[in-house]
């Protein structure tokens, strides 16, 4: 099943949930595209030690994964 996930949102916890649900996803072999709209193209503002975004945003490029703004 093809999924996509919008994501709009600057919050960190929201930014970094909505990248671990995509590789959950991916896990479950879903493919999945994560659509960065509006102030969530800077996906990455926000990383720190409590929200690894960049994290799991290298797992999701890595699982094949497609993002897109």
């Amino acid at each position: 099943m093809q999924i996509l996930i919008t994501l709009s949102s600057t919050d960190p916890e929201i930014k970094w949930n909505a990248v671990r649900y995509g590789n959950f996803l991916l896990n479950a072999g879903e493919e999945v595209t994560l659509f960065l709209n509006g102030p969530a193209v800077d996906l990455l503002d926000g990383d720190s030690e409590q929200f690894p975004i960049a994290e799991q945003a290298k797992i999701f490029n890595l699982s094949e994964g497609v993002l897109a703004a």
